[in-house]
């Protein structure tokens, strides 16, 4: 018996599906729906979109005869002209039923409050140029979920460019853009020089944007030091500490609102989010636009106590970064994951002025992925 034959009698066909041998020399059972849905015609290599539409089969797929073949499962298909043929090395990504490989998938590492220091730093012009650099920022804020940009143009446009580097702007209830300074009738905390608690934005929003930017254009008031914290760092300890009171806040959803004469949104969020791996990915929490909460009494009994244990942990010194920002520095960091808020001010002192922005944390796992990888239609 000749190899060709050897490698035509591996390949089993079942009622299903088929079994065969791959190069590693495990055996791998794979479904005839799925073999037929992604043969490697089903895809268009321009618009790297699925062409072939599954739906329009009039009968269940079958093969007819299998085979393997240069380094491919050959698949002659029943009642129909077509010939499938697909690479072993792409049919061994799917053995396991696991999510294909996604490089934005990063692993975390948490911070605490002496962090100031090593904060990725990146200077915007360089950032306009360097595709490479750009990557090694977003790596930064999925990693660490902050960086700052430094050396900002003076300009609403340079908000926009930096922005865009990273996805497409996001409208939020506030606008495209807000400009954070007091105002004489405010419809926000953060436009009056009050000292702000820490705090992710808009989580009355169904889907919160997912990345922040504040640039600063005027610093010269007495007080208003920025305070920043890793919600990833507090959240773990937290699970460590006070493990039912984790399970509460990152199970049980409370009311979040934002009202004013044009708007009333709502929504409700988990105070602690977790990935699809089951590890904290972020926060979602803000006192001052937190609803009454509408949960049961006698859930509030346990979920109350829990709620505000974790509330000043999350003040505690060891977790809080606190520093000046400067005119020039754009902070930009996930908002699902850091809080952040300021100190008290002296309005009638100097000048601040913060412009701010956001962009989808999707959009920006996009960037990344495209940016280093090669993908699976490019040549």
């Amino acid at each position: 018996m000749n190899v060709m034959q050897d490698m035509t009698a591996a390949v089993s066909l079942g009622d299903k599906g088929l079994t065969l041998p791959l190069a590693d020399g495990r055996e791998a059972y794979f479904n005839y729906y799925w073999l037929r849905d992604n043969c490697p015609s089903s895809f268009n290599t321009e618009t790297r979109e699925r062409t072939f539409d599954i739906f329009h089969l009039e009968t269940a797929p079958r093969a007819a005869s299998a085979r393997v073949e240069d380094g491919a499962l050959v698949i002659d298909w029943a009642g129909e002209d077509h010939v499938t043929r697909m690479p072993l090395s792409t049919l061994a990504q799917y053995t396991d039923g696991r999510p294909r490989h996604d490089p934005a998938d990063l692993p975390r590492v948490a911070w605490y409050s002496d962090h100031f220091a090593d904060v990725p730093r990146f200077s915007q012009p360089e950032l306009v140029k360097d595709p490479a650099l750009c990557a090694k920022w977003i790596e930064a804020l999925l990693v660490e979920g902050l960086a700052i940009v430094t050396d900002m143009p003076d300009s609403n446009e340079a908000l926009t460019e930096t922005a865009n580097l990273l996805g497409t702007v996001r409208p939020t209830f506030f606008g495209d853009f807000f400009d954070v300074k007091t105002y004489i009738n405010p419809t926000n905390s953060a436009y009056t020089a009050a000292a702000l608690e820490l705090h992710t934005d808009t989580p009355a929003e169904e889907h919160a944007p997912g990345v922040q930017f504040l640039h600063c254009r005027r610093n010269s008031v007495e007080g208003g030091g920025s305070l920043y914290a890793d919600g990833v760092a507090v959240a773990n300890d937290f699970r460590a500490r006070d493990p039912e009171g984790f399970k509460l806040l990152s199970t049980v959803s409370i009311p979040f609102y934002c009202e004013h004469d044009t708007y009333d949104v709502r929504s409700r969020q988990t105070v602690i989010e977790l990935d699809a791996h089951g590890e904290v990915s972020g926060l979602t929490i803000s006192q001052h636009m937190a609803d009454i909460f509408d949960l049961p009494q006698d859930v509030l009994d346990d979920y109350y106590p829990a709620f505000c244990r974790f509330g000043k942990m999350l003040q505690e010194d060891r977790y809080v970064m606190k520093f000046m920002m400067k005119a020039g520095e754009c902070l930009v960091f996930d908002n699902h994951r850091i809080v952040h808020g300021r100190a008290a001010y002296t309005a009638s002192s100097g000048e601040r002025y913060l412009r701010g922005t956001y962009v989808d944390r999707g959009e920006m796992r996009s960037r990344y992925r495209a940016l280093v990888s090669e993908g699976r239609f490019k040549a």
